[in-house]
């Protein structure tokens, strides 16, 4: 029978196993999912799946560049103790070494990478049945820069944070120093005229509700008003974009002036940190306590 990439996918997140064993298994038990399962543990590539519906929330960035080319990737365990394993950490230097080399489009593609010892899938499949957690490579990004460009690259904290910078002129120290920027002061726009449009608008419509409910605006001519509109949206994002956000060594200093000192600019940053945006789930002890004890007296 035909295998469908639905049944392929579905497969894929029960097991954690790659796209091409997945179909290999499907078509080997005619598409039942079950025994697809069970094939693929029979022969050893789906070890991992009793931990598939586990949170994993911790981990390590990392961010590193060769010649133009530069790679920023999250790799996730379930605590932050793996992040010191030593066969974790080897995990990550083949996931830099491969990704670097390779140059994949999406983290699908990353995954299917094949190295001597397998893909990149089989290292975690390999990794997350050796030290017992769940270990997912959850995002990643390639970077190319042009010859007149430079690269500039920091983590924090041994990759709690990583942060990636491609700037127009300017020196290798500048560009280090605008990332550490990036990676302290989170900014999420480059300049303001980055800010997606419904974004702006948005903000406006909020800004206008409260001025509309400021007695001193009232009496004032329509041109004053839009101004102080304006320079209210201007301040709500302030922090956010990275050209008006004080210089982190400098606080006299904007980011913007300190790249005019150094004639240079800012093309693009990427800014990943362990764990942002994954829900974590809450652990009540006391509660698990109570329910063992009341379960031990029945």
């Amino acid at each position: 029978m035909a295998i469908t990439a639905k049944q392929v996918k579905e497969l894929r997140e029960k097991t954690g196993a790659g796209m091409m064993d997945c179909k290999k298994a499907l078509t080997a038990v005619d598409g039942d999912m079950e025994k697809a399962i069970d094939w693929l543990r029979e022969n050893g590539i789906a070890k991992s799946t009793k931990k598939a519906g586990r949170v994993a929330a911790e981990g390590l960035t990392r961010v590193a560049t060769e010649g133009d080319t530069a790679v920023v990737f999250e790799v996730n365990s379930e605590t932050d103790f793996v992040s010191k394993n030593e066969q974790f950490l080897e995990l990550l230097d083949q996931i830099q070494t491969a990704l670097l080399a390779n140059q994949p489009a999406t983290v699908e593609e990353a995954l299917e990478i094949q190295l001597p010892s397998g893909t990149i899938n089989d290292l975690i499949v390999s990794a997350t049945a050796t030290i017992g957690e769940k270990i997912t490579l959850r995002r990643i990004a390639i970077v190319k820069k042009t010859d007149s460009q430079v690269f500039g690259a920091y983590m924090h904290n041994k990759g709690a944070i990583s942060a990636l910078v491609v700037m127009e002129g300017g020196n290798p120290q500048a560009a280090k120093e605008i990332a550490m920027q990036v990676a302290s002061m989170r900014p999420v726009y480059v300049s303001e005229k980055d800010i997606p449009a419904d974004v702006l608008a948005h903000e406006e419509e909020v800004q206008k509700k409260i001025m509309a409910e400021d007695p001193k605006m009232a009496g004032k001519p329509e041109k004053m008003i839009q101004g102080i509109l304006k320079g209210k949206v201007s301040k709500h994002f302030q922090e956010e974009c990275l050209m008006d956000q004080e210089f982190f060594l400098d606080s006299k200093k904007k980011v913007s002036g300190y790249l005019k000192e150094n004639n240079a600019s800012v093309v693009e940053f990427i800014r990943f940190q362990v764990g942002e945006g994954i829900e974590k789930k809450e652990e009540d002890f006391a509660a698990e306590v109570a329910a063992q004890m009341e379960a031990a007296h029945k």
